[in-house]
């Protein structure tokens, strides 16, 4: 479904830890790495949308999460020709996003990616809320400078008063076994306390 400028209607996904580290994840059997992201399939919320891909990209339900905010309007990116098959060359030109920032409610191992048949990622790690503006494919840098921008200013500092802890970022796998999810009692979101904006990567 494309618009009539040819960018697909697309949701991006920034997930949030609770010390403001980004949700990064490793594109199966490449050496690239995003934030989660997907279509708008008709008839979808924007909303919608994004509940589906969080579940079917990262394994994470809507009680797994709390949306904390979304960007006003559509962020938009052009894909270069050769990423872009060539029956659909010159009606295709890239994506249109509503982006969406996460505090995840859940446990790490909460994260499924084999929850499909045809996983998006094969590994993941937290990061730093400005890194993955320094490593993402550089068509889509724009777009995420201005989502993360954007969406910075729903940022609150950390319960420990502002110091977030020394974390090692640790890869996680597709290939390691996923234990199985146990009913246990769900780990609910702090509430958010005042808004402090963060500045920008420069």
């Amino acid at each position: 479904m494309l618009d009539r400028e040819g960018f697909r209607p697309n949701v991006g996904i920034i997930l949030l830890n609770a010390h403001n580290e980004v949700w990064w994840g490793k594109r199966v059997r490449e050496h690239s790495w995003q934030f989660p992201q997907g279509g708008i399939k008709y008839g979808e919320t924007p909303e919608q949308a994004m509940y589906r891909e969080l579940e079917e990209e990262i394994g994470l339900r809507q009680e797994h999460v709390k949306i904390v905010g979304r960007t006003r309007d559509w962020l938009r990116y052009e894909v270069p020709d050769h990423f872009i098959k060539r029956e659909i060359r010159g009606h295709y030109r890239g994506q249109k996003q509503i982006w969406f920032l996460l505090r995840m409610c859940a446990r790490d191992n909460d994260v499924n990616l084999r929850l499909t048949d045809h996983p998006e990622f094969d590994a993941w790690r937290w990061h730093d809320y400005w890194v993955p503006l320094d490593v993402v494919i550089e068509f889509k840098r724009d777009v995420y400078q201005r989502a993360l921008q954007e969406l910075s200013r729903f940022l609150t500092w950390p319960a420990n008063g502002g110091h977030t802890h020394e974390r090692r970022h640790t890869a996680r796998y597709l290939r390691q076994p996923h234990a199985p999810r146990q009913s246990s009692p769900e780990q609910p979101c702090a509430p958010e306390a005042e808004l402090v904006l963060v500045p920008g990567k420069q």
